[in-house]
């Protein structure tokens, strides 16, 4: 038995400052506003599921934890068998917090290294078609709402972690010099890249410690047309740029980086590579990109 999870579904933000999403979210990446039940948060959609981002008032700015979607309550109920058989301490969700995340059930844990994660089933749809603000269309269904990359500190008991306990697949692995995340010269630390469903990668993880939680969060849009418009809107409203528009080697993705009001990064990116786990082989990518990327934006 091992847990079965289908895509990425949600993440929950904590903000200090919520009109700043107000122009990140809806201006800079044209999300659409969504509804939820706690007037205090945020709530943004990008297809038809009631919420994908929830923003919270808080006292820091950094990811709160990434919802990750299973079947049906038999998946779940699988999920609470191998968690307790692999020794990983997890709770129920309250009523208020599967109000708020308008799911039927939910459990929480972490992983070794403090990032939250949330596992659900029952995610409520809306009826109302989404409209985002500059008619861009992402590209979600079984591939969920993206992709993220979480901070740890141990490469090897990571990829186990994540794969053993987790269920999820190694995709694709690049490496760097341990000197760059503090390890002693001549070593080296792994990126490793992990997939649930046919979008190359939905996990990522960096070895390197970050105080926002999180490294960044990828949304993908079904056109390049919208991938530019959203970058001259990055510049128009003044968004700090992190890395310039390139292609990435592993997942193909046509894309740029913006910083967020969370301390992470979002990509923004089209053309992604999607994957067949029956034919599908890992291996290591030798660049991060075929081009572009520059990172510090190009300054």
């Amino acid at each position: 038995m091992t847990i079965d999870i289908k895509s990425m579904g949600y993440i929950r933000v904590a903000s200090t400052d919520l009109s700043q999403w107000t122009t990140f979210a809806g201006k800079v990446l044209g999300l659409a506003e969504g509804r939820g039940p706690n007037p205090e948060n945020q709530y943004w959609r990008i297809d038809a599921v009631s919420a994908r981002i929830v923003v919270v008032p808080s006292d820091v700015d950094q990811l709160q934890a990434t919802g990750w979607e299973v079947a049906d309550h038999v998946a779940l109920q699988n999920a609470r068998v191998h968690l307790k058989q692999a020794g990983v301490v997890f709770e129920e969700g309250t009523p208020d917090e599967l109000a708020d995340r308008r799911v039927q059930e939910l459990i929480r844990f972490t992983d070794p290294w403090d990032n939250v994660f949330e596992l659900f089933h029952g995610i409520t749809y809306e009826s109302r078609p989404v409209v985002t603000p500059y008619a861009a269309t992402f590209v979600t269904a079984d591939q969920g709402m993206g992709h993220i990359v979480i901070p740890v500190l141990d490469d090897v008991e990571a990829l186990r972690f994540y794969t053993e306990v987790l269920g999820f697949r190694l995709r694709d692995s690049m490496s760097m010099p341990g000197e760059f995340v503090g390890k002693e010269p001549g070593s080296k630390v792994w990126l490793r890249f992990l997939g649930v469903n046919p979008r190359h990668h939905s996990l990522a993880f960096l070895p390197m410690p970050n105080p926002s939680k999180c490294v960044h969060v990828m949304l993908e849009v079904d056109k390049l047309d919208h991938v530019g418009r959203a970058l001259e809107r990055v510049k128009k409203f003044g968004a700090p740029l992190s890395a310039t528009l390139g292609r990435h080697m592993n997942d193909e993705m046509v894309s740029f980086y913006v910083k967020s009001p969370g301390g992470f990064d979002v990509e923004f990116g089209c053309e992604g590579l999607q994957v067949d786990d029956a034919r599908w082989v890992a291996r290591e990518s030798t660049a991060v990109s075929y081009w572009g990327h520059t990172f510090g934006g190009g300054q």
